[in-house]
């Protein structure tokens, strides 16, 4: 039901629910669906697209650009393939299929999958007016009460956060939302930032064919990687054609004559059609109405693992708002367990403790993965060596060049890549690895499960990998480990 059609209480009258469910992208529908399947009445607000940042701005969008460009690259490094694409991509093609994948920008499918649910949607932007209370101003200006028996989620995810230099609001940059979803491909881009939306939009644009400047103000390509991973990826970017500037802050930025006009704290000047500000995301919490609950407008909630905010024994924020890791798929899982702990809060029952439990995030500390879809591809999950250390873990790390892996050299023709597994001497367990090389995206789910499961390394000599694939990258590093 949409926007609670069937009732019949005046629109004056507040709307009583268990659970209120403020912001309907892939982590408010996943608490949502959890609530609803412990029996809870829930109500869902949503002040744009169904299905979110992720489904029409960021990992859907992205990803269907990018899915040809890596496939490209893959088949490039295959003999008798390799002849077969030498041509440049179909950009209107690419566009389009990205479209596809957007549904065109249409939220029908994710209303459908809402009301499935039983949850009832309110269209309309949702502010808190007081503990357990949230009210809904709809499209039309009609305002509605929505009351909480037990808990209010905030789910409202992230925006891009743009630098303060003068005059930048006239110059029209690209955010991540406009770089995944424009209509053609730009003759020049400069995009700013090297985190992992400025090298996913890089490669992307590059290959579709426009010229790309990456202006980095570090010194490195994703930074919070093992430094090995953004120097891959940055020499194939660089190789690609794309001009890489490190240690590069913007200082003023402009349109002339529509051509954008970038001079940079190196007195160099960049000319561009298009410029892409990939500089930091800030929460979407400034018009949420924190402060009629005493909390900062603005700001980064803090939670508990079960992601209670902090003070508030009815209020939780889930997904991005909450700063503990800004991705789509760690979202999912924190509402997974928020959604488990307000049903069980809602008995009256205790939540089961320890780390691992159905009521804590215990990923969150240490065990979250990430795959960049660059050329080639990076993955990630738990601590880097460097944050290791600074944890204070007693830790080695080992590192294996994936020209030992026969896989590796069967799935393409002067394969590149690297592997790095962090290793806990105190336990002998797993506390991260990194994977950069083409399809090693496919290669972090496994790692997951041994960081998350401590899996003992004496126990990871029998998990045999397959042969000939590129997962024979374990059995190197395992030996790895032990020759050294």
């Amino acid at each position: 039901m949409t926007e609670s059609e069937s009732r019949t209480d005046s629109p004056t009258d507040p709307l009583a629910y268990d659970v209120v469910v403020v912001g309907a992208g892939p982590v408010g529908e996943n608490v949502a669906d959890r609530t609803r399947a412990a029996g809870l009445t829930t109500a869902v607000v949503e002040s744009e697209l169904v299905g979110g940042e992720c489904s029409y701005w960021a990992c859907v969008p992205s990803k269907a650009l990018l899915r040809p460009v890596i496939t490209r690259a893959d088949a490039r490094g295959v003999p008798g393939v390799r002849q077969a694409v030498q041509g440049p991509l179909d950009a209107p093609a690419v566009l389009a299929h990205r479209d596809e994948y957007a549904s065109h920008w249409k939220d029908d499918g994710q209303v459908r999958w809402i009301e499935g649910t039983g949850a009832d949607l309110y269209r309309g932007r949702g502010r808190l007016a007081g503990p357990r209370t949230v009210e809904v101003t709809g499209p039309d200006g009609e305002r509605r009460v929505l009351t909480a028996r037990h808990a209010v989620a905030l789910c409202t995810g992230s925006r891009a956060a743009l630098p303060g230099l003068p005059g930048l609001a006239d110059v029209q940059p690209w955010t991540s939302r406009e770089a995944t979803s424009a209509g053609a491909v730009p003759g020049r881009l400069i995009v700013v930032g090297g985190g992992v939306v400025a090298v996913e939009m890089a490669t992307a644009w590059q290959a579709l064919g426009a010229q790309v400047t990456l202006l980095v103000r570090g010194e490195g390509l994703l930074p919070r990687m093992e430094p090995f991973a953004g120097e891959l990826v940055a020499e194939a970017l660089t190789e690609a054609g794309a001009d890489l500037r490190t240690g590069t802050s913007v200082t003023s930025v402009r349109r002339e004559n529509g051509t954008v006009v970038v001079v940079t704290d190196t007195g160099d000047r960049f000319e561009a059609d298009e410029i892409l500000f990939a500089t930091g995301r800030a929460p979407r919490t400034d018009d949420v109405g924190l402060e009629t609950v005493g909390l900062e407008p603005g700001s980064w909630l803090q939670v508990d693992d079960s992601l209670r905010v902090d003070g508030h024994d009815w209020l939780y924020a889930v997904g991005d708002v909450n700063h503990r890791a800004l991705l789509t798929h760690q979202g999912k899982y924190q509402a997974r367990i928020a959604g488990a702990a307000i049903a069980t809060r809602a008995t009256g029952q205790p939540l089961t403790a320890g780390a691992w439990s159905p009521h804590t995030a215990g990923a969150d500390h240490g065990a979250v993965p990430q795959v960049v879809f660059s050329d080639p591809e990076a993955a990630a999950v738990g601590l880097s060596l460097a944050e290791a250390e600074r944890a204070g873990h007693r830790v080695r790390a080992v590192d294996v060049d994936f020209s030992a892996v026969a896989g590796a050299s069967l799935y393409s023709d002067g394969y590149k890549g690297r592997a790095r597994m962090v290793v806990d001497l105190e336990d002998e367990i797993l506390r991260g690895v990194t994977f950069v090389g083409p399809g090693v995206g496919e290669l972090v789910h496994s790692a997951t499960v041994a960081v998350v499961g401590q899996v003992p390394l004496s126990r990871l000599w029998h998990a045999v990998p397959s042969y000939p694939t590129i997962s024979e990258v374990w059995l190197r590093l395992l030996e790895a480990y032990r020759d050294s």
